[in-house]
């Protein structure tokens, strides 16, 4: 099955819904406390702020990546970490090095700004999404390559388990931020959008080395009974792509769901009508 374009606009409003984003990655904090904390530290900050918006938008780089240097060092370009990061973007010395960045020069805020463009820049052109841009840039890309081979997965919301606690709470606080800038949804619907892609490629998704399988996320409200009637498969074919999938979502609430390429498209835009066909019966 070749996806059309009317296909691919319903795809893309499905993975846009507030249903997908909320199902994957969200704001944990959306107190006022943490929204007025959050801009004080920006309006505090304005002139610094500023130019690294200009920076970003010079570098064709989303404005919202201000929200990095934010909880990185509150914009404090004479902070030095625990770990050795320095400045406002807290560049270590070896990541500093990589881009040309002296050891000294990390605290100068227009060089450490620039090199950190475009090392933000690379990293985009490497992940497509900017949230494991932002996890990528705290734990390095060593660290994101063995977490994506140990869940078998390209994409955050699965592999994020094996990276440090650390980095997932450092994602946490990013998008936080952005929710206090107003400008989480734009980050949701970028990192959906990088989903939709992945699942569209040629070969399919992820598991390009099994047998051409995307994958998803689903929770213990899906019936695998619902999924293959909604599908016109048997039951079995989905167990024979998901070994151990039952125990799981019993054990744990919550499981990856693999399925070949051509059928993922219609999972996903049938996936709400799924979902409550699977609680109704279960009701029953």
């Amino acid at each position: 099955m070749k996806p059309n374009f009317k296909h691919i606009i319903l795809f893309t409003m499905l993975l846009a819904s507030p249903f997908v984003n909320a199902q994957f990655l969200t704001a944990s904090d959306t107190s006022e406390s943490s929204v007025k904390r959050y801009k004080s530290i920006i309006n505090a900050n304005k002139e610094i702020v500023d130019f690294i918006e200009y920076s970003l938008v010079q570098k064709g780089l989303p404005r919202h990546l201000r929200n990095l240097a934010l909880i990185e060092s509150h914009f404090d370009r004479n902070i030095t970490s625990g770990a050795g990061a320095v400045g406002v973007w807290q560049f270590m010395t070896s990541h500093a090095n990589q881009y040309g960045l002296s050891e000294q020069n990390r605290n100068d805020l227009y060089k450490s700004t620039k090199t950190a463009t475009v090392s933000l820049a690379n990293l985009y052109k490497k992940y497509n999404n900017w949230v494991t841009v932002v996890a990528a840039y705290n734990c390095g890309e060593g660290n994101i390559a063995k977490a994506m081979s140990a869940a078998n997965s390209t994409q955050y919301h699965v592999f994020y388990k094996y990276l440090p606690q650390e980095t997932i709470n450092h994602v946490k606080k990013y998008l936080n931020a952005c929710f206090a800038t107003g400008e989480l949804q734009s980050v949701l619907s970028n990192y959906n959008s990088s989903r939709m892609n992945t699942v569209f490629l040629v070969n399919g998704g992820t598991k390009q080395d099994n047998g051409g399988l995307s994958e998803t996320e689903i929770n213990a409200g899906f019936s695998l009974k619902v999924i293959a009637d909604e599908l016109d498969i048997d039951v079995d074919k989905i167990l024979a792509w998901n070994p151990g999938i039952t125990e799981e979502l019993q054990n744990k609430g919550e499981s990856t769901l693999y399925l070949p390429t051509d059928l993922m498209p219609d999972f996903l835009l049938r996936k709400n009508k799924i979902l409550t066909r699977s609680i109704k019966e279960g009701i029953k």
